[in-house]
């Protein structure tokens, strides 16, 4: 008797850490949230695409400035005006825009807050690899330089340009493939759980069934 309670807990204390180890793999999965991202991730070669740049805060202070980076073969067209922010461009001795400022005019994106900028860029004619990098800057004067490659602490933003990989229709709008990223990530973790809790139960009834024979 003493035996099947020991091998009991055992198949229990198994399906219980398979069942943490699942959620753990899952969560770390997750795209990080924290950095500064320009998205969409990948999008068609010459096409008038929206792109986003996502500003977190790291910091228990405000950001106050935000400064990126448009990428050589870009083509900087529009942006969407936001509240209590003002917006310069930069442009060259062409007249193209270099780089876009958002300045805060009032508070600026509080501890615990994100802000979205959106704006309308044409892309490259070729396919290749864009970088984004943007300065955050806070309102003690100290500005996150987000530059790096990928694996660095701080790294930039990065779209593939590749013909038809474009996440928004030829009026800019945005499709349902990247608003449904995160819950596909869930949905995944929720069936992986699904399955195991039924393998676990069919475990426990073939170990009852045995027993009692």
């Amino acid at each position: 008797m003493k035996r099947s309670l020991y091998k009991m807990k055992r198949i229990k204390k198994l399906g219980t850490t398979m069942i943490a180890t699942i959620i753990a793999m899952g969560i770390f999965s997750l795209p990080v949230s924290a950095h500064v991202t320009v998205k969409p991730a990948t999008s068609d070669v010459s096409s008038w695409e929206t792109y986003t740049i996502k500003v977190p805060v790291e910091k228990n202070m405000a950001t106050t400035k935000v400064t990126l980076k448009i990428p050589s073969g870009v083509e900087f067209q529009q942006y969407e005006p936001v509240p209590g922010w003002k917006v310069e461009e930069q442009k060259d001795a062409a007249g193209k825009v270099k780089t876009v400022i958002w300045e805060a005019t009032g508070e600026g994106i509080l501890p615990g807050q994100f802000q979205r900028f959106t704006f309308v860029a044409k892309n490259p004619d070729k396919e290749q690899q864009i970088a984004w990098n943007a300065y955050q800057q806070y309102k003690d004067g100290e500005i996150v330089e987000w530059t790096g490659d990928e694996k660095a602490e701080k790294p930039h933003s990065l779209t593939t340009i590749a013909k038809g990989t474009s996440l928004t229709g030829e009026h800019g709008e945005v499709s349902s493939v990247e608003k449904n990223e995160g819950t596909s990530n869930m949905q995944t973790i929720a069936i992986v759980l699904s399955i195991l809790a039924i393998v676990s139960s069919v475990g426990t009834c073939i170990f009852v069934v045995r027993r009692k024979k």
